[in-house]
């Protein structure tokens, strides 16, 4: 009676909602041809693959309500999906985009339509590949403004600019990973890091292309800040300037200022920052933070130019040389707890409180053994072992014959099974020196199932198996309330005291603390089949990843529409 109580609520509130946005709803048709382009970067040009032959990709502006209708067309070498980061996908799971978990990917020569409304969303998403690495140059923002006739809840902007933090390899980032695969080892580390594509400065070759913007004395700009690296959690800066933190993951937060952000791969912050230094050119910058201790990482720094319009010339005694902001160090860990634990929603807010699934789910790294078939050049992780993740003790398997949602929805066996454990299969010391015999996973393609309306706890626990590490975990097709953060062990009898019930964040994306823990809460509203994973891609290859099977609930608005004629075929 109580789930259905709440699905019922929930109804109503959508068809208010429906009712409202259909009134200035737009539709909007796009059409994305990926495809091999020529980029040049550091020096050396390499085949890189596109939409449309950007990188990054076209920007897609929305308003909340309006309806997006996307043709992509694969004519790159690879299969490939697209997925919408952050965006709800109310019952049209099959537009979601993950591979072999929504869809089977869009093969070479081949399309698909992606079709979604944006429903009670405003703010800062992105888009960006879900095949293999693709991602790596296959991204751009999504922004969503609020609807006709609304205003953002903060001082109007004079300008706003997408700020696309990314990652470079020299190499084709398939190559890349597929090197890793074959070897059983860590993939190598990117050549650089980028700003809206490009590297800046302290590159080589790369100066003339430095992503420069624009700023008038006394303005006040909205940058819109996106961790669209593979594998690297990053620090962001403007040299001089504070920035007003006013939203996150495409929710709004209570303002506050800072030196600098901390975003993990996957998540957005959008910031305010006026123009009230003495007019030149500042650097805006981002370097890593870097969490697991002994892991090998790109240490460089990328920047961009903050430009004061009435900047002088330098020839009238200016510095040439614009000013660099004073960065953490990389594993300043108390720094980025500092900046989580002041994100705030600027209001009181819904957090369920009468729990219906509760569970306990572990997440790092593991070692799997050297198979008795495999060379020892197989077999370069640790003591010749290969490099694994898991969540539970679980290491994720795509399926490779049908997605997951196709399987569900046709009734097809053998795909997937539904005993993902709600806890741990064996409780130890998560944070501790664990005992080696506990760090080899079992492979497996496991989903959890929840009732259509339930109100779910997670507790997300670090383990310290080969190193500890900040996890950016991503949940598809849903947002939820981080009501607590810690270090160490989760203890229920004494960490509940820590839950803000009352304003959490609503994210999309949450860092999970290095050798520490934290709590989300979501009502099960969407019916369909979505992935939680960690969003460091070389974690996801791993196997750092499971997948909740959200159940219809009743009638045609709480149910998964049907498939889509033209979905790609497996």
């Amino acid at each position: 009676m109580k789930v259905l109580k709440k699905a019922l609520m929930h109804l109503v509130i959508l068809f208010a909602s429906i009712m409202v946005s259909t009134a200035v709803a737009k539709i909007q048709y796009h059409d994305f041809v990926v495809q091999a382009t020529p980029v040049k970067r550091l020096c050396r040009t390499r085949s890189t693959i596109t939409v449309n032959g950007q990188y990054p990709g076209p920007t897609l502006e929305v308003n909340d309500g309006d309806t997006l209708v996307i043709s992509v067309v694969n004519s790159a070498r690879y299969n490939l999906t697209i997925h919408w980061h952050g965006i709800r996908q109310m019952r049209t799971g099959w537009a979601d985009g993950p591979e072999f978990i929504t869809q089977c990917p869009i093969q070479p020569g081949g399309s698909y339509t992606y079709r979604f409304t944006i429903e009670g969303q405003e703010g800062t998403l992105w888009w960006h590949a879900h095949s293999s690495w693709l991602r790596a140059t296959v991204y751009g923002a999504l922004i969503i403004y609020p609807r006709e006739g609304s205003t953002y809840p903060f001082t109007e902007p004079k300008r706003e600019t997408p700020i696309l933090l990314g990652e470079w390899w020299n190499a084709n980032p398939i190559d890349v990973v597929n090197m890793a695969t074959q070897i059983g080892g860590a993939p190598n580390v990117s050549d650089a890091f980028t700003i809206n594509g490009q590297p800046g400065d302290l590159y080589s070759c790369s100066s003339s292309e430095t992503i420069i913007i624009p700023i008038g004395t006394g303005e006040t700009n909205l940058l819109r800040v996106i961790n669209a690296a593979m594998n690297q959690e990053l620090f962001f800066a403007v040299a001089k300037h504070q920035l007003t933190v006013v939203g996150a993951d495409a929710s709004y937060l209570k303002p506050f200022t800072t030196s600098v952000i901390m975003l993990g791969p996957g998540q957005t912050t959008d910031v305010l920052i006026t123009g009230d230094q003495s007019p030149a050119q500042y650097y805006m910058a981002a370097r890593p933070y870097q969490s697991a201790q002994g892991a090998p990482f790109d240490n460089t720094t990328t920047t961009a130019i903050l430009d004061y319009i009435s900047a002088p010339c330098p020839s009238r005694g200016m510095p040439s040389t614009p000013i660099m902001p004073t960065f953490p160090a990389f594993n300043d860990t108390a720094t980025v707890i500092a900046f989580t634990q002041n994100l705030r929603s600027p209001n009181n807010v819904p957090v369920p409180t009468d729990i219906d699934e509760s569970l306990f789910i572990t997440i790092g790294l593991g070692l799997f053994n050297c198979p008795p078939n495999f060379s020892t050049n197989q077999c370069q992780g640790p003591n010749g072992t290969r490099f694994a993740s898991s969540m539970n003790n679980m290491s994720f398997i795509l399926p490779s014959s049908y997605s997951i949602l196709q399987a569900y929805h046709q009734g097809i066996p053998g795909v997937f099974t539904t005993d993902f454990p709600a806890v741990p299969p064996v409780q130890f010391d998560y944070t501790g020196n664990v005992s080696q015999s506990l760090w080899q996973p079992v492979p497996g393609t496991k989903v959890y199932k929840l009732e259509y309306g339930s109100n779910v706890q997670l507790v997300l626990q670090d383990t310290s198996i080969v190193s500890g590490e900040n996890h950016p975990i991503h949940i598809h097709g849903y947002n939820f309330y981080v009501i607590a953060e810690g270090f160490g062990n989760f203890d229920s009898a004494t960490d509940t005291a820590k839950f803000n019930l009352v304003d959490p964040p609503m994210r999309n994306t949450v860092g999970v603390p290095v050798n520490g823990w934290a709590v989300i809460r979501f009502l099960a509203d969407n019916p369909g089949v979505w992935i939680m994973h960690c969003h460091l891609d070389v974690h996801n290859t791993w196997g750092l990843a499971m997948a909740f099977l959200v159940e219809n609930g009743s009638g045609e608005l709480q149910s998964l529409e049907s498939p889509p004629v033209d979905l790609p075929p497996c």
